[in-house]
């Protein structure tokens, strides 16, 4: 085995999937902790989502409401983990760092123009 891989990348079965879903929610911590914007969006979500149940669409659009609450909630994470793991490795202004990091929240800013559009659409 690869030294420089983690040592959980062993494991199987029902004790891995216990040990992701370990990682996942304290990947969520720290999100709702650290991250305003996560903050915000899970708002959005929660006024949002029971809206989505609310309104008279066909199950379709509502399951097209709530993915698309979903994606930016998926893509702000994201955009999270690139944030610190290029504040990880270095702190000082570097072009790459910049472009990486204006990428990832391109990727936020589409994500909730097609939560817009997705919801429009529905309701219209």
């Amino acid at each position: 085995m690869n030294t420089q891989e983690s040592p959980h990348k062993g494991k199987t079965g029902l004790v891995r999937l216990w040990n992701a879903l370990g990682y996942s929610m304290a990947g969520l911590r720290a999100a709702f902790s650290n991250e305003d914007a996560f903050r915000q969006e899970v708002l959005l979500a929660c006024v949002l989502i029971p809206i989505a149940f609310w309104l008279k669409v066909d199950n379709t659009h509502r399951a097209l409401m709530i993915g698309s609450v979903l994606l930016v909630l998926i893509v702000e994470l994201l955009n999270s983990a690139i944030e610190a793991a290029v504040d990880r490795i270095s702190l000082e202004n570097h072009r790459l760092a910049k472009r990486a990091k204006d990428i990832g929240s391109a990727a936020v800013l589409l994500s909730l123009i097609n939560l817009a559009m997705v919801w429009l659409l529905a309701i219209l």
